[in-house]
């Protein structure tokens, strides 16, 4: 059976995972679901969280996926066992590949609220890496503020320096970006962090750990995705997505709007 890869978040902050994906295996059949009706999901209760979980998984397990990428560090954080049980295929999340790039002792983690309040970064790093002393930092405002699509905004920049102060006061070496969206504020934190202090995207230990699905790594496509296997489906503002997709992706995507079983009870 020819692998189809499953990948999904609440917006474009999963394809932060697809990209490296797509970098390191070149042209990956792909179905990518981003459920823009529902986004945030790291400010909704942990109940909801994984209601939504087993809606979108179930949905990818009818296209046929092969693997399930949780692109989204809050289902991984809340729903793992869920994706599992609805999936029929293997499930590969965000939280365990980040914590074996862990290289330093003194860790800040930023992440959602659901997320932090779940303890499972914390958890994960402090079981590698006994001794470590981990730091997490709830950003409620980068998921709403990312999704507006102006990334170099002046209350992008406020919300950062917030979150980023409390790490800084307590002397990481390095932070781990705990949701899919925050790589793409990478030259934003590079603006306001010391070069010292190491940028950890677990998007790229998830692309490594597909090396066991997908073979070893093809020529590097850094420059030049291509997503002419891929399939992008949203839930909601299909145009509005592909907009925010292209300058990461390179090009505008063709952005299909699906209708998932339940309706959004808050729209």
């Amino acid at each position: 059976m020819k692998p189809l890869l499953g990948f999904f978040d609440s917006g474009v902050g999963g394809l932060t995972v697809l990209k490296r994906v797509l970098e390191r295996h070149g042209a990956v059949p792909s179905v990518y679901l981003g459920d823009t009706a529902r986004v945030p999901y790291g400010n909704r209760a942990p109940a909801e969280i994984r209601l939504i979980a087993a809606e979108v998984v179930a949905w990818l397990r009818d296209q046929g996926v092969t693997t399930v990428v949780m692109a989204c560090n809050t289902t991984n954080a809340l729903a793992r066992d869920v994706a599992e049980g609805q999936a029929g295929c293997p499930v590969i999340g965000l939280i365990g590949a980040a914590a074996a790039m862990v290289e330093t002792r003194r860790v800040g983690v930023l992440a959602t609220p659901a997320t932090v309040n779940s303890g499972a970064y914390r958890a994960s790093i402090e079981a590698l890496h006994p001794g470590s002393v981990v730091m997490e930092q709830a950003c409620p405002a980068f998921v709403p503020l990312i999704e507006a699509g102006d990334l170099f905004s002046d209350d992008l920049r406020r919300a950062a320096q917030d979150y980023l102060e409390p790490l800084l006061s307590a002397s990481v070496d390095s932070i781990v970006m705990g949701c899919t969206h925050y790589p793409l504020l990478v030259p934003l934190f590079r603006q306001l962090l010391p070069d010292s202090i190491q940028l950890i995207d677990p998007a790229i230990g998830v692309a490594q750990q597909l090396d066991a699905v997908l073979g070893p790594p093809g020529t590097p496509m850094a420059d030049c995705l291509q997503l002419e296997a891929c399939s992008f489906n949203v839930t909601a503002d299909p145009d509005g997505f592909a907009n925010r997709a292209t300058p990461w992706l390179g090009e505008r995507p063709s952005v299909v709007h699906q209708r998932l079983q339940q309706p959004d009870r808050d729209h």
